[in-house]
């Protein structure tokens, strides 16, 4: 199906779209008129990782469209907790951790977005304006008629935890209710029309229109992507050190390149079309490649992502440190660095490195033949490392596979 809105014609074109409320009309609106969306993200850790990153991709879509993003951060609804996706109640956070979470995520959007005063300029907000300042008896009286307990039971994130007999707190139940008031209230602050999310969010997205409807009399939209997993079924963004990170203070800018690098091939295309800015026939020319060419699609891939999420100087530095590392066999700069004394068990450094989170991991590595010390199979799992082993400037290389490396900084 054609569109007249450049937006929706790119993100149904480049796979973001999962579902749409009155998708024609949407479009009929967004080829007329900048179309405020926005898109809203907890404040549960002072960074985000790469499952957002297709929510914060879409928003600069919107944008470089010629429409308005608004980032909500959710330093309101943090203090309830999202149940979409969670078996279990997150841990409540002090309003500190909160305000402390929140300036961590903001860095995530200056590489992304535009922000100040113009029409389509990037504004970031917060819930907390406005969920802090109701009054419980107020609320209810005005709002809560409007939210049928029936329905709220059959939202996914309710009866899903309800069906695997998981607990779910009054707390958590109303979260869905302050998601739909946060959507009627950035209606009436910024005339905001679009509400984005995941698929996971579907439900709480059309209770914010539903609520918008009755309560004001106005029509908006909302529209999901899809959960993105990897072609071999796994959850985007999960490696064998955890999570991937956006910020560089808990990710190093190597190993999120690495991430990309390593992408499985089935998922190159997919991948160049949702996280990166190229041209869909150039990712198709990629996404073709076959055998060892795959490679060279997967180092753009890691270089283009790289370049958006931190900077351009800074994926070039990755692949400069890849290929020293892989090709060349050197110790490169820019590779992860951790320091220990030595001696040291081939063991506690694949821990101290992060490839291996405890004894019984590092050793099958070891067995398996993958743990490496400069560049050298060890296959001993009782093996010390020493001084013998370092560089003049008291450095060792530790390798898990082919794929992960470190520069072990010691201390005699």
């Amino acid at each position: 199906m054609s569109y007249t809105s450049d937006f929706i014609r790119i993100i149904t074109e480049r796979g973001y779209m999962h579902q749409a409320t009155n998708i024609d009309d949407l479009d009929q609106l967004a080829g007329k008129r900048c179309i405020p969306a926005y898109i809203g993200f907890d404040c549960t850790a002072d960074s985000l990782h790469v499952g957002s990153l297709i929510q914060i991709m879409m928003l600069r879509i919107l944008q470089k469209t010629g429409h308005k993003p608004i980032v909500l951060m959710g330093g309101g609804t943090t203090k309830i907790g999202d149940p979409s996706g969670k078996d279990s109640q997150r841990p409540l956070l002090s309003d500190q951790d909160i305000e402390n979470n929140k300036q961590g995520i903001k860095r995530v959007f200056e590489n992304y977005l535009s922000f100040g005063d113009g029409a389509t300029d990037a504004v970031m907000v917060d819930n907390a304006e406005w969920l802090d300042e109701l009054g419980y008896i107020s609320f209810l009286r005005n709002f809560g008629m409007h939210f049928s307990v029936n329905r709220m039971l059959s939202m996914d994130s309710v009866k899903l935890r309800l069906d695997r007999e998981q607990p779910l707190s009054f707390l958590e139940f109303n979260y869905a209710i302050l998601q739909a008031y946060d959507f009627m209230e950035l209606r009436r602050r910024y005339g905001c029309l679009l509400q984005m999310g995941g698929s996971d969010q579907w439900g709480n997205i059309v209770t914010g229109i539903d609520l918008t409807r009755r309560v004001d009399e106005q029509s908006v939209y909302g529209l999901t992507s899809p959960l993105i997993t990897t072609a071999s079924g796994a959850k985007m963004g999960k490696s064998a050190q955890g999570a991937i990170w956006l910020n560089e203070d808990h990710l190093s800018i190597w190993d999120f390149w690495q991430f990309w690098r390593n992408t499985e091939d089935n998922d190159v295309g997919r991948f160049l079309r949702l996280f990166t800015e190229l041209p869909l026939a150039e990712i198709a020319r990629l996404e073709a490649l076959e055998g060892q060419e795959i490679n060279d699609a997967k180092i753009i891939l890691a270089n283009e992502v790289t370049a958006l999420c931190h900077s351009p100087e800074q994926a070039k530095e990755a692949e400069a440190t890849a290929k020293q590392a892989f090709n060349e066999g050197k110790l490169a700069a820019g590779l992860p660095q951790f320091h220990s004394s030595l001696p040291l068990s081939l063991i506690d450094a694949l821990k101290t490195c992060g490839f291996a989170a405890s004894n019984g991991e590092a050793r099958r590595l070891i067995r398996g033949g993958g743990a490496r010390v400069n560049n050298i199979s060890i296959g001993d799992e009782e093996h010390q490392i020493t001084s013998a082993d370092t560089n003049p400037e008291g450095e060792i290389k530790i390798s898990a596979g082919k794929k992960r490396h470190a520069i072990l900084q010691t201390a005699s």
